[in-house]
């Protein structure tokens, strides 16, 4: 399974931002929505994702992709300018995601290998939740289904950023991780780490900081987009992601992450992200109601709790130290 880092995975609740009022499928399905509309659970539409992964062969110091004509920019820059403007002004957020995670060296081709349900919740400008409820994991097939069950002693990410710490919960080993933000991370700052383009999106900021291209959709109704970071300390977190967009209200179908060390062949894995029961700045979500849910909890009793002051880039010797379990969930 992917351990991302937590930047990495503020990602979905971020994205979420983006699709109020969409209508995606029900919370008990096993295979994402969009992956149904596009034929045999998926494959077919991550074959062709994967293919677009994998023929990015040039060095990471370059751009992966040969450069955009002027018609194409041009029709990239309107793209990203209606987005930017349909994404801002979300003040609160809350919802549920699921997350299909695609190993195929952990399950057959057309599986996925873990499913993780959970909550996000946000709070402008740099408040957040992401919390995972159940996990469960490929155990092989029965009368041609395969068969999804959890496993003991592993748990989800549990996170909360209240604005001026970053609380990790590590429900497997009992121990809670309290870091202290640096001042340019809080407030608006929480922003730049790592995706910028799924909340208040700037259309600069993205290009900047992102190659950044159109590429063919598997249906007429969407527009596909692919980022591919340009900073080392994006790469190390992610290959690429992509973004499917409803083509009238720029609001996400899907969002799909690939892991750093991502091939189509031999390492193919990649993170399919999906939310349904969304509140977006709705009465219910008033700030003044809504800020308990970043009011940090006292782990219970018998936990280890660590603390220090956020590092958003570690070197090898800081990421080992922090994560001893060789990037394990837990």
């Amino acid at each position: 399974m992917m351990r991302p880092h937590w930047t990495t995975l503020f990602v979905a609740a971020l994205a979420v931002t983006l699709a109020t009022n969409f209508q995606f499928a029900s919370a008990q399905q096993t295979t994402p929505s969009y992956a149904k509309n596009n034929g045999n659970q998926g494959q077919a539409q991550a074959g062709r994702q994967q293919n677009q992964a994998s023929t990015a062969t040039q060095a990471q110091a370059g751009q992966p992709f040969a450069p955009l004509n002027a018609a194409q920019q041009a029709q990239l820059q309107q793209l990203l300018l209606a987005w930017q403007q349909q994404s801002q002004g979300t003040r609160t957020l809350d919802c549920k995601f699921q997350r299909w995670h695609y190993d195929n060296l952990a399950a057959p081709v057309g599986r996925h290998a873990t499913r993780a349900d959970g909550v996000i919740k946000y709070a402008a400008p740099d408040k957040g939740v992401f919390r995972v409820d159940s996990l469960v994991f490929y155990k092989g097939e029965k009368d041609g289904k395969p068969i999804y069950e959890p496993q003991s002693g592993l748990f989800g990410e549990h996170w909360v950023c209240n604005g001026k710490q970053l609380i990790e919960m590590d429900r497997s080993q009992k121990q809670c991780k309290i870091q202290d933000l640096p001042a340019d991370m809080q407030g608006q700052k929480i922003f730049n780490s790592p995706l910028p383009f799924v909340f208040n999106l700037d259309a600069a900021e993205i290009q900047r900081r992102y190659w950044v291209r159109q590429v063919a959709a598997p249906n007429d109704k969407i527009v596909l987009i692919e980022a591919w970071p340009k900073r080392q300390d994006d790469r190390a977190q992610y290959k690429m992601v992509q973004i499917a967009l409803e083509k009238e209200t720029f609001l996400p179908q899907a969002l799909i992450m690939y892991a750093p060390n991502f091939h189509a062949q031999n390492a193919p894995k990649w993170d399919h992200y999906e939310f349904v029961d969304m509140k977006r700045n709705g009465v219910g979500n008033a700030i003044a109601n809504f800020m308990d849910n970043f009011i940090q909890e006292r782990p219970p009793s018998d936990w280890t709790i660590f603390r220090d002051t956020f590092n958003p880039n570690p070197g090898p010797e800081a990421q080992q130290a922090a994560n001893p379990n060789g990037g394990q969930i837990k």
